[in-house]
C-alpha cells in the first residue's frame, strides 16, 4: 500500500502542477494578444515613416550627425533586452549568449564596451562580467512599456551619442516572427543606417517641393524615427517573450497530462493486483478453513 500511496501523491503533485502551468498559459496568451495588438497599430506608423525618410534621402547628408558613422570606433554601448521573469524556454538565455558574443567580438578588436540591461534576468548574468563597464539594469520600464518611456531613454542616447559618450549602439533582442518563432537579433541604433529602410517605392511620386529643405527635414525627423525604432525593439522583446512563455507552459501542460496518464494507469495496475492478492489470500484461507 505504502506504493500505492506514493503514487496518489505524485498524481496530486503533477495535477496542481498542470493547474498551474494552464493559468499561466493563458495569461501569456492574453497579453500576447494585447501586445500583438500594439505591434499591428504601430506597423502603419512605422512604414509611414521609412517612405518619409526614404524620400528625403536623396539630398546632401553629410551634416546629419546621427548619421556619421566614425572613422574610429572607441567606444560601443550595447542595449541587452531580456524578461524579468524566467518560465519562458530560451527566451532570455538565448540574448544571454548573444550578448557576450559581441562583447567579446568588440573587445577583441579593442574597443570600451559599455552595457545597459533591461530586466532582471539579464541583469544577474552580465553584472559578474570582467572587462566591461556594467551600466546596470532598468527593470521597471517592463511594468510601464510605452513610447513615451521609451522615447525618453531613446532621447538620452541621442546626446550622448552627440556629446561623444559612445561611437556606436546596438541593440539585442528578440524579434517577433510568430507565437512559435522568435529570433535573437543585433541592430544598430547609432550611427544611423539608412540602408535598412529602403524601400521599393522610393522613385515614385517624388515630385515634391520641401520647405525649408531636405536636410533640415531629415534632421528633425530622424530622432522621431529613431524614437519609433527603439520602441519598436522593446515591444518585439515583450511580446516575444509572452508567446515564449505561452509556448513554454502549452508544452509543460501538455507533458504533465501526459505523466498524469502513465501515473494513473500504474496507479490501477498497482491497486488492481493489490485487490487481487486480497482476494486470493482471502480464498486461500477458506480454502484452508473448510
Amino acid at each position: 500500500m505504502a506504493n500505492l500511496k506514493e503514487i496518489r501523491n505524485r498524481i496530486s503533485s503533477v495535477s496542481s502542477t498542470k493547474q498551474i502551468t494552464s493559468a499561466m498559459k493563458m495569461v501569456s496568451a492574453a497579453k500576447l494578444r494585447k501586445s500583438q495588438g500594439a505591434i499591428v497599430q504601430l506597423r502603419p506608423y512605422a512604414q509611414l515613416m521609412n517612405e518619409v525618410v526614404c524620400r528625403l534621402t536623396d539630398s546632401n547628408i553629410e551634416d546629419i550627425t546621427y548619421l556619421k558613422t566614425k572613422k574610429i570606433e572607441k567606444k560601443v554601448l550595447l542595449i541587452s533586452l531580456t524578461s524579468n521573469k524566467g518560465l519562458c524556454s530560451t527566451f532570455n538565455s538565448s540574448i544571454i549568449k548573444l550578448t557576450k558574443q559581441r562583447i567579446n567580438k568588440h573587445l577583441a578588436e579593442s574597443k570600451e564596451v559599455y552595457l545597459q540591461s533591461f530586466g532582471k534576468k539579464g541583469d544577474s548574468a552580465f553584472k559578474y562580467i570582467q572587462d566591461i563597464n556594467y551600466l546596470g539594469s532598468n527593470d521597471e520600464i517592463w511594468d510601464s512599456l510605452n513610447f513615451e518611456n521609451i522615447s525618453l531613454f531613446a532621447d538620452n542616447l541621442l546626446q550622448e551619442y552627440v556629446k561623444g559618450t559612445y561611437d556606436r549602439v546596438e541593440i539585442i533582442y528578440n524579434q517577433f516572427k510568430n507565437a512559435a518563432v522568435q529570433e535573437p537579433k543585433t541592430d544598430s541604433f547609432l550611427p544611423f543606417d539608412l540602408s535598412t529602410i529602403k524601400t521599393k517605392d522610393k522613385s515614385t511620386n517624388n515630385n515634391y517641393i520641401f520647405e525649408p529643405n531636405k536636410t533640415d527635414i531629415l534632421q528633425s525627423i530622424i530622432p522621431l524615427f529613431l524614437h519609433t525604432k527603439m520602441y519598436r525593439c522593446f515591444l518585439d522583446s515583450f511580446t516575444s517573450e509572452h508567446a515564449a512563455r505561452m509556448t513554454s507552459m502549452n508544452k509543460a501542460t501538455d507533458n504533465a497530462q501526459e505523466l498524469l496518464s502513465d501515473l494513473t494507469l500504474t496507479y490501477n495496475k498497482l491497486r488492481q493486483a493489490s485487490i487481487t492478492n486480497e482476494i486470493i489470500e482471502i480464498c486461500s484461507g477458506a480454502n484452508a478453513l473448510s
